[in-house]
């Protein structure tokens, strides 16, 4: 275990984690929502620290990273938790899992950042979970990764707290934000979160000369409004962002949403138009 460095301590032994804005405040023995930080004897620990549960070689591409380094591969890697509970999460399985429920390899920043040149890759992808709920590992991985000359992905729901975000930016070298909704509603009622913070990271990314692209998975019903869409593209626009690729990703019926069916291409051509009546240069579609 690592002990983590985003947490104060408060009465009687427990602890508030200040990683996330849900400010999770963690009795002595017990998780954080995200399952992957705990309290023990006082201390906040990341319990899934050197100890990834999916490791996988992935084309940029699969990210989804349409204009970053393209044709190009990156070792992808994720440890059990996430800070959201979505729904629809397609990677449920390990991302809503406690840690020990979930097999896993232990490989130290190191020794991950040695297997990404074992495997030629020219760089990792932090992904399929919720990375920033690990995010001493990624820190410390992407750290080294640099002095390697490795690049670093940043695949992420984006809900984080400004100054833990802030200390990471300057090791990560592209970014794909999961924006999930532009309604504030739909992400506390869909994911526990919450869109003002998803804003800021994405504003915060941009600002700081990271690449980035977005994606919106459509899913019928919940925010596949045109109205919502063009509202979310004009925030793009209006901050300088219209250059920013946007991906379209279709959904299919995943974890608690099995009833729902999946979205009709249609709507993702309608989406796309939309999309660039409003002046978003790059507009992919996914899943298709």
């Amino acid at each position: 275990m690592e002990e983590c460095r985003y947490y104060r301590k408060i009465a009687g032994g427990a602890v508030e984690c200040q990683l996330c804005p849900h400010r999770c405040r963690i009795a002595d023995g017990r998780s954080g929502l995200c399952r992957s930080r705990r309290n023990q004897g006082g201390k906040l620990f990341s319990v899934v620290y050197g100890l990834p549960c999916s490791l996988a070689v992935d084309p940029v591409e699969k990210k989804p990273l349409n204009h970053f380094h393209p044709g190009s591969t990156c070792l992808s890697v994720a440890c059990t938790g996430c800070n959201l509970r979505c729904r629809n999460c397609q990677n449920h399985e390990i991302s809503q899992a406690k840690p020990e429920e979930v097999p896993h390899y232990q490989l130290s920043p190191r020794q991950l950042v040695d297997l990404c040149l074992e495997q030629k890759c020219p760089g990792l992808a932090y992904t399929y979970t919720e990375p920033l709920t690990y995010i001493e590992y990624v820190a410390d991985t992407a750290r080294l990764a640099h002095e390697h000359g490795l690049w670093n992905i940043l695949v992420s729901a984006g809900f984080v707290e400004q100054t833990p975000l802030r200390d990471l930016i300057p090791y990560i070298d592209a970014a794909n934000i999961d924006l999930k909704y532009y309604s504030d509603f739909l992400y506390q009622s869909m994911s526990g979160g919450s869109l003002h913070s998803v804003l800021n990271t994405i504003l915060a990314l941009h600002r700081a000369g990271v690449w980035l692209e977005l994606t919106n998975l459509l899913i019928p019903g919940v925010n596949d409004n045109m109205r919502m869409i063009k509202k979310m593209c004009r925030w793009m626009v209006d901050n300088g962002m219209e250059g920013v690729p946007l991906h379209f990703s279709r959904f299919f019926p995943r974890h608690k949403m099995l009833q729902t069916p999946s979205t009709p291409i249609s709507t993702l051509y309608a989406a796309r138009d939309v999309a660039i009546r409003e002046g978003i240069r790059n507009v992919h579609l996914g899943n298709v």
